[in-house]
């Protein structure tokens, strides 16, 4: 693990604690936006997600497997081993 992603994880944990509270300031003053922006973001994702789903299912390309040849027996080089009459 090098430097850059500490850096990164700390900053992560920063931006989370920043958003945090500026959540929990929203809800003391009782502020409608509060729970309203946090609803949407969670909502439009879920949907987004949704979506995504759906149209990778409606537009993947399944091309029936060409037909199987059959496998010839597997030949082993010390038939001794296998051969019970031996």
């Amino acid at each position: 693990m090098n430097d850059s992603s500490r850096t990164q994880g700390g900053l992560i944990c920063v931006g989370v604690v920043v958003v945090g509270a500026w959540f929990l300031l929203g809800l003391l003053q009782e502020s409608y936006w509060a729970l309203a922006i946090p609803v949407a973001i969670v909502v439009f994702f879920a949907l987004g997600l949704t979506f995504w789903i759906g149209y990778t299912i409606a537009t993947i390309r399944v091309e029936p497997p060409d037909e199987l040849e059959p496998m010839p027996p597997a030949e082993t080089s010390d038939d001794s081993a296998t051969d019970p009459t031996a």
